[in-house]
């Protein structure tokens, strides 16, 4: 089923809402605080959280919310969902703290087909630099900068943002690999290594957050590998992006050194297994 319009609206507002609510803490010092899992907690990501949850109940009130700050839902409770919003107020966390301006407001709209859930839509808002990317799957995905984001809506998106890739991204440039910057693990190296072999003229980027995501989707990278924790949240509206610009998000068999099937969400673990980016082509001509 795909999403309406009034879905895709609500998304794009809920991100832009928690965008501005995270650049008035980003704007002066802000204290930070440890959550359980060790992972670090801004008054960003609690008032991203509130300003998204606001809006989509608003708007989308008989679609339930599943969010990294408000993440304690059984999996029993939530197993039955058709539909659901998978939200990530603040992605990149680790980079706000650092002021790189590297860190993302995810939310994916989750649909069941069968016994398999993915993301439908995905809304990706880089804040610091109003940059906004959305995907459909099977409609398109485009980029929206700067701007042209005041009270933007899905209609202005698809008529006056880029179309993703973009033309021309791989032209003349080098095979490019984009990572993780704040975890690059051994085997991530490993598989770098092993395409820098494959290709000669390889370029590895770093960035954080969902916006590696969207740089394979927009044709500025050709591969993200992520051979390191994540979780649902984390990779759901860049998914979403990414598979509606044409690529393929895939699990990562570690022993068979090769994709495994789709990334899968709504599991009783949210946690993401490793996983792969890439457009079919590439990823499967690179094993």
């Amino acid at each position: 089923m795909q999403p309406t319009d009034n879905e895709l609206n609500a998304a794009i507002r809920a991100v832009l809402a928690a965008g501005t609510e995270i650049l008035e803490v980003y704007a002066r010092d802000f204290g930070v605080v440890e959550k359980d899992d060790r992972s670090p907690l801004t008054e960003a990501d609690t008032r991203g959280h509130e300003a998204i949850v606001r809006v989509l109940a608003e708007t989308t009130p008989d679609i339930p919310i599943l969010s990294e700050e408000g993440a304690s839902i059984p999996h029993a409770d939530r197993r039955d969902w058709s539909r659901y919003w998978l939200v990530d107020p603040l992605d990149g966390t680790k980079e706000f703290i650092k002021k790189n301006d590297e860190f993302t407001v995810n939310v994916a709209l989750m649909a069941a087909e069968g016994d398999r859930v993915s993301p439908i839509a995905g809304v990706v808002f880089v804040p610091a630099t109003n940059t906004l990317y959305v995907g459909v799957v099977g409609r398109g995905a485009w980029r929206l900068a700067a701007a042209e984001l005041s009270d933007v809506t899905f209609e202005h998106v698809a008529s006056h943002g880029i179309p993703l890739p973009h033309p021309g991204t791989r032209d003349n440039r080098p095979y490019t690999i984009v990572a993780s910057r704040s975890h690059m693990s051994p085997e991530t190296h490993a598989f770098v290594e092993e395409r820098r072999r494959r290709y000669g003229d390889l370029e590895l980027i770093s960035a954080g957050s969902s916006i590696k995501l969207c740089r394979v989707a927009e044709g500025t990278a050709d591969e993200y590998p992520r051979f390191a924790p994540t979780m649902e949240w984390d990779t759901a509206a860049g998914d979403a992006v990414a598979r509606a610009a044409g690529c393929e998000v895939f699990r990562w068999n570690a022993e068979a050194n090769a994709p495994a099937g789709p990334l899968e969400y709504n599991k009783p673990d949210l946690h993401n297994p490793w996983f792969l980016v890439g457009r079919t082509k590439d990823t499967h001509e690179g094993n």
